[in-house]
């Protein structure tokens, strides 16, 4: 059974492969043309909670300034969060460095799993994703794609993320050793593109014949998903200062949500925030952004200094205001352009 399928989903994967910066095309795979180990590893981090329309001009951008592992680990670490900036989940960004910088120093990546699970920031998927495509290792890759897939193909009820050990079961089946690196992609090529989410294309699918959810006429309603969670609301006080073109500005400490990021002073985040002025100054209220985390939803109330006093925290700056975390553009966007967001 594993080869019949494999063998089919590889046939339509042939002639329906997505086309992107960091792939190399099936015809030169097999033209002997090699993966490039580093783009494939950059395009795994960035792709984490992030789609592949929003990653692709990022990729583009940091593989154009840093095009080897090695440049990327020379560079300063203020400069890869702010092309990282818009991203989101800035710890993937301050991971990246490390990873990077333990490549630089052993020559290269690692070509098998249990090596990428060495280094640093790199996780079960990234490692297993990175063996397979960069190096063709047949190693079972199982992202969000590739759970609907199985769970449809097998009719797997049970809801996630309980059935997340089942369908790496039935995912580690059907693994070919031939062109696993191809396979990797075309199962989640496949969920991308056939099996999604709503109103799944079935009758385009090289699996549809053998696919129990179809039979059963329940493909649309799988996977099970546990209900999820109300996402409680935090709030705080963020302080825009400036003085002519110049910003304060300060670092986000290194630990924690946006880390290491340059921004605007702001007081704690919770239930009853503290009022935290960086500076003495008329603050006057420009209004409010909204901005939602992955365990959170967060409104900061804006204040707004065009002649503050001589800073507690920070610094004046120039900004660039694309190198600013979302949250933070927001409250940008909010005191130069009059208008808020409610996003």
């Amino acid at each position: 059974m594993r080869d019949t399928l494999s063998d089919a989903l590889l046939s339509w994967y042939d002639a329906n492969a997505r086309v992107m910066p960091w792939r190399v095309s099936p015809a030169d795979r097999r033209a002997g043309v090699r993966p490039d180990p580093y783009r494939v590893w950059l395009s795994e981090v960035m792709l984490q909670q992030t789609t592949v329309a929003a990653v692709r001009a990022y990729h583009e951008r940091f593989t154009a300034r840093w095009p080897t592992v090695q440049a990327l680990a020379a560079a300063e670490d203020a400069e890869v969060m702010g092309e990282w900036a818009g991203l989101g989940y800035y710890a993937r960004a301050r991971n990246l460095l490390k990873c990077a910088r333990a490549v630089a120093e052993l020559g290269a990546f690692p070509d098998t799993e249990e090596g990428l699970l060495a280094l640093p920031g790199i996780g079960p998927y990234t490692a297993a994703a990175v063996a397979a495509i960069a190096f063709d290792r047949p190693a079972t890759v199982v992202d969000g794609n590739v759970e609907r897939v199985m769970s449809r193909l097998h009719h797997i009820e049970t809801p996630l993320p309980a059935a997340k050990p089942e369908i790496r079961a039935v995912a580690e089946t059907l693994t070919p050793s031939a062109r696993p690196g191809d396979y990797a992609q075309a199962v989640m090529d496949l969920g991308a593109t056939v099996c999604t989410p709503r109103k799944p294309l079935c009758m385009l699918c090289p699996w549809r014949d053998g696919c129990a959810a179809r039979l059963a006429g329940v493909a649309e309603t799988l996977p099970r998903k546990m209900p999820k969670k109300v996402k409680p609301v935090r709030r705080g006080i963020l302080y825009v200062a400036r003085r002519g073109d110049l910003w304060l500005l300060e670092q986000r400490p290194d630990s924690g949500l946006l880390g290491g990021m340059l921004a605007f002073p702001t007081s704690d985040w919770g239930d009853d925030p503290k009022p935290a002025p960086p500076a003495l100054a008329d603050w006057k209220d420009a209004g409010e952004v909204r901005h939602t985390f992955t365990h959170f939803h967060l409104i900061l109330r804006v204040m707004l200094s065009e002649a503050p006093g001589p800073p507690s925290r920070g610094e004046f700056a120039p900004l660039d205001p694309g190198t600013l975390p979302t949250v933070f553009r927001k409250a940008h966007t909010l005191v130069t352009q009059g208008r808020s967001s409610k996003r």
